[in-house]
């Protein structure tokens, strides 16, 4: 039933964002791809999977870009199916020492492009009869940590975002729901494992087991994989009266 659909996927040039689009692509899901770094690889991969792949580079953390973004898929792809918001940043830092600035981006790109995003993207499903929308908050969205008040403040902001849309389009075609990874390894999660590789004298396999050790039951990351097979079963029809949840693929971190 997806086959010929259309997904943006912000932030998908790699990591979560690149599984979900690969995931909605072997589906025959046409994917608009979005971000930062190598773009030409993530394209081919998309590519094999014998759909239609654009690409726009938006900075998330402007009006302007997204709405020239939204622009471009209506005229390139004839609108938006499946809205999946992705993009997102992180610091980490005590609140009376973290940047204004970086706190004013964290907001802007993990939290109200999805607003952006949807604003434009909303009406067109809903003339066409159909949509999913899919944001990706976080654990974050449900529980806090130290000294990462910018994005657990976004991830949970997010969250009621996703609830007060599916609200207003219960009644729709539409289906609006947030996903929370707990762990999974990407390349900027890869960076905390180097520096507590290095602050402890471990190797990568200890830093890991560490760094899960503190949150994740299970001792096991979440994969992109993992997420984009739950993105697919919340755009199908089993998930049509699924709306408003903040679904955790977290190894049991919020069982807590």
């Amino acid at each position: 039933m997806l086959k010929g659909k259309t997904a943006l996927v912000t932030g998908s040039t790699s990591g979560i964002g690149l599984g979900i689009a690969l995931s909605l692509a072997r589906q025959g899901v046409n994917i608009v791809l979005n971000g930062f770094g190598d773009v030409e690889g993530p394209k081919a991969e998309v590519a094999a999977l014998g759909v239609k792949v654009g690409y726009h580079g938006a900075d998330m953390s402007k009006p302007e870009q997204i709405a020239e973004m939204m622009s471009y898929i209506d005229r390139e792809f004839g609108g938006c199916d499946v809205l999946v918001n992705n993009a997102g940043i992180q610091h980490v830092a005590p609140v009376q020492d973290f940047p204004v600035e970086r706190w004013d981006a964290i907001i802007a790109i993990n939290l109200s492009s999805a607003f952006h995003t949807t604003r434009l993207a909303l009406p067109g499903m809903l003339a066409r009869g159909w949509g999913r929308i899919i944001n990706l908050a976080s654990v974050h969205g449900l529980v806090a940590s130290a000294q990462k008040s910018a994005y657990v403040a976004a991830k949970h902001g997010l969250v009621g975002f996703t609830k007060a849309v599916a609200l207003e389009t219960a009644t729709s075609p539409v289906t609006v729901n947030a996903i929370c990874p707990g762990w999974v390894l990407t390349p900027l999660v890869q960076k905390q494992v180097d520096a507590r590789a290095a602050a402890d004298g471990v190797d990568d396999a200890e830093a890991k087991r560490r760094l899960l050790a503190e949150k994740q039951p299970s001792l096991q990351f979440t994969t992109p994989e993992q997420l984009g097979e739950l993105a697919v079963f919340l755009c199908s029809d089993a998930a049509a009266n699924v709306r408003g949840q903040a679904w955790s693929l977290d190894g049991g971190w919020t069982a807590q």
